[in-house]
């Protein structure tokens, strides 16, 4: 990813810095228990506290040489440390590294996606309550609907996102093992006991079987969690854009008034462009998952084929729905919403939007279904036609054999189609336990 769409936080996570950091980790937590079991001096351990440090471009150079990441580090590291190195890498293969520091870094990434997800949802939660009761117009195949509101359709959102944060903490705890069990994994030159104690000091469950890598599924089910939340975020700011439109103007991105310029060409511009981009990075989140799914199946105990793969899309993916759900957070909370513009986009379609309380109220007053749907469409279908208004048009049609004037007018009051939004805005309050 380019740095403008990387947060700092989320870009440590996967520094080489921070990987490298992982490893000697790993490695000396490997001595420790070994120490514990009275195969190692326990002066030798102390001798790699001391000592063992890597430099970056150094592991660099020497790979260049053994073409071989693990092994550079391993040499760089002994360089650092003298003779007491040879305890380092002990019984060991590069996956047991590898892996469980990818483990280290996707339980990290996964903490901070998880604070973002209930940071948009958040603000979701809020601008459900703010427009519980602001009508507006639903919309189905794009075409005008029946009245609803706006809190309905971000509490909609912040649901969601809820779901999504369920997914992402269980894909967490999914990937959130370790493995020391050598190379085949049958704990040949380690036992399970030195996993374990290495595991548990790095709050990472050992993978109960694993081959010379950690299975697959695991990260695919991560890499699925991910495009799922980025899928979210696209399907509320794809509204957002259709809510923005010059013909719909029912919201508007945060726009710096007198700074912020919305076209090189046309002074009057105020794209939705930022709701565009993350629409954009859905797709390069969504864009992980096929691979993280081929990387399941690996020839007999392992092979390489996952590891160029994963070295890619997993940051690329992890990095992307960061900034995604930053730049959502921010563009949520600072949403301007036009009220007004929504209740005349609810009356510009002459009044069908209230078809469907036309239609029940004669089938009330005892018209067949048939004959009800029949008068009301031909009144709804004349409204389109001529630009009149279904309100009118009804008190001179059939309807108005069954419905007194008064009777009609009723049917066209907004208020009418959000009589439960309340309840149904209420159900946020369960999202505040989590």
């Amino acid at each position: 990813m380019i740095d403008r769409y990387t947060r700092p936080a989320m870009a440590a996570v996967w520094s080489e810095e921070r990987k490298l950091s992982h490893w000697l980790r790993i490695e000396i937590l490997a001595v420790q228990a070994r120490v514990e079991r009275g195969e190692v001096p326990a002066e030798d351990l102390a001798e790699i506290r001391a000592k063992a440090a890597f430099d970056l471009e150094r592991v660099a150079e020497i790979e260049r040489t053994t073409r071989h990441d693990v092994a550079a580090f391993l040499d760089n590291v002994a360089e650092f440390v003298g003779p007491a190195a040879r305890h380092l890498h002990y019984g060991m293969t590069s996956s047991d590294i590898l892996d469980t520091t990818l483990a280290l870094q996707l339980v990290e990434a996964a903490d901070l996606l998880l604070a973002g997800i209930v940071a948009v949802r958040d603000v979701a939660v809020r601008l459900a309550r703010r427009y519980e009761s602001t009508p507006m117009v639903g919309r189905t195949h794009g075409i005008h609907a029946e009245p609803t509101s706006f809190g309905l359709k971000a509490a909609g959102w912040a649901f969601e996102l809820e779901r999504g944060r369920v997914r992402m903490q269980r894909a967490k705890e999914s990937v959130a093992v370790g493995k020391l069990s050598g190379a085949v994994g049958n704990y040949s030159q380690l036992p399970p006991e030195v996993e374990a104690s290495v595991c548990r000091e790095l709050g990472l469950a050992a993978d109960p079987v694993s081959t010379q890598v950690v299975a697959r599924d695991r990260h695919a089910e991560f890499s699925a969690a991910m495009a799922v939340v980025a899928a979210s975020i696209e399907r509320i700011f794809t509204e957002i854009r259709h809510l923005a439109r010059t013909e719909v103007r029912e919201v508007e991105e945060p726009f710096a008034e007198g700074a912020q310029k919305g076209s090189s060409a046309m002074p009057h511009k105020r794209n939705p462009w930022r709701s565009e981009r993350l629409c954009g990075l859905a797709r390069v989140v969504r864009a992980g998952v096929v691979p993280a799914l081929e990387n399941v199946a690996l020839w007999h105990e392992r092979d390489i084929s996952h590891s160029s793969v994963e070295r890619v899309t997993l940051p690329d993916s992890c990095l992307a729905l960061d900034f995604m759900l930053g730049e959502a957070e921010e563009l949520l909370e600072g949403l301007r919403v036009y009220p007004e513009r929504m209740l005349a986009n609810i009356e510009a379609s002459g009044g069908v939007v209230f078809s469907q309380s036309v239609l029940l109220s004669l089938i009330d007053a005892g018209m067949s279904r048939d004959e009800a749907y029949r008068i009301v469409q031909e009144s709804s279908m004349e409204a389109w036609r001529t630009g009149g208004h279904l309100r009118d048009l009804l008190k001179s049609s059939p309807a108005a054999k069954r419905l007194e004037p008064a009777a009609i007018d009723v049917c066209f009051d907004p208020s009418r189609y959000l009589q439960h939004a309340g309840e149904v805005v209420a159900r946020l309050a369960t999202l505040e336990e989590t």
